[in-house]
């Protein structure tokens, strides 16, 4: 096996990002040694009890110290507060990232608090499923899809090139763009998908209620899709949206003059704006697939069990 890329990694936070980081790093012999911080300290048995790293504490500041790498696995409301907590342990040199949703944000909660010395490299590994806690994670979660890194401007070239190797070698592609880019690119790819879906799914859900219809237990094919991804978890969403409000709302925005223009072609009956929309998109999802983002299966190469990628 290759040797590692960091002697001593730290996980801060424990779900489903740090557990499956946790493997993968395992699998991969990336780090001698890895450290597990989370609060709930039956969230943290339960990562001992699954053997996800060396060592164990409800200490952010102890977590991180000698540590080569920390890797802040929290939802992003609680960024700031979390650099804040690990900044005592930090040793000059080590280099500091996260796997938020949002960029723009998690930087002005966290630089403030990166000790002068420490390097913070933030990236956003853009995979997941609607499953959380330690034991969803799994090692291959990762495995071909893209960890976007957004450094602020000045970064040391060195830190940006750590962070790029561990996350290949956890199998994922790496790219590099500003903090304001990455939020506009995820907000119409991930975060505007994802409300739709919440509220595509609560407008089944009262419908269900008003009328006593079979809506949920004829589910087809679409629906079913929505609610996979509206089962994520509701504190990480709830923080995306209110960290990443500019860029949801403009592409809210483009999205309701788009489907305004739908509407409109559906009340008049205007079957060949339809028939070019539908083609358009139908050649996106494909290139989706031809990008090895997902598969050409009719139900998106998804199976009931849990370690389907999904964000």
């Amino acid at each position: 096996m290759a040797d590692p890329v960091v002697e001593r990694l730290a996980l801060v936070g424990i779900g489903l990002i740090g557990s499956s980081i946790a493997r993968a790093a395992r699998l991969s012999g990336l780090a001698r040694h890895i450290a597990i911080q989370t609060r709930r300290p039956e969230t943290l048995a339960r990562a001992e009890e699954l053997g996800l790293g060396d060592s164990y504490t409800a200490d952010p500041a102890e977590a991180v110290r000698d540590a080569d790498l920390v890797i802040v696995c929290v939802p992003v409301g609680v960024s700031g507060e979390v650099a804040q907590a690990i900044a005592p342990g930090l040793k000059p040199g080590a280099v500091v990232s996260d796997v938020g949703s949002t960029k723009a944000s998690v930087i002005a909660q966290m630089a403030p608090h990166i000790p002068q010395g420490v390097h913070f490299v933030p990236a956003h590994p853009i995979a997941g499923t609607e499953h959380s806690g330690p034991d969803a994670g799994f090692a291959e979660l990762f495995q071909n899809r893209w960890c976007l890194i957004t450094p602020p401007e000045g970064t040391d070239a060195d830190a940006i090139a750590l962070v790029e190797r561990f996350w290949t070698g956890c199998g994922a592609n790496t790219d590099i763009m500003t903090p304001e880019h990455h939020d506009m690119v995820l907000a119409i790819t991930s975060h505007v998908p994802h409300l739709i879906a919440y509220n595509i799914v609560g407008t089944a859900a009262h419908l269900e209620e008003v009328t006593a219809s079979e809506v949920m237990k004829f589910s087809a094919g679409g629906f079913r899709d929505f609610t996979r991804i509206a089962a994520s978890d509701p504190t990480m969403w709830r923080d995306v949206f209110l960290n990443n409000r500019e860029a949801v709302l403009e592409m809210l925005g483009r999205f309701s003059e788009d489907l305004t223009a739908l509407q409109r072609a559906i009340r008049w009956g205007d079957g060949d704006a339809l028939f070019d929309l539908f083609t358009r998109t139908r050649a996106i999802r494909r290139g989706i697939i031809e990008h090895g983002q997902e598969t050409d299966a009719p139900d998106f190469g998804r199976t009931p069990s849990a370690g389907k990628p999904a964000d």
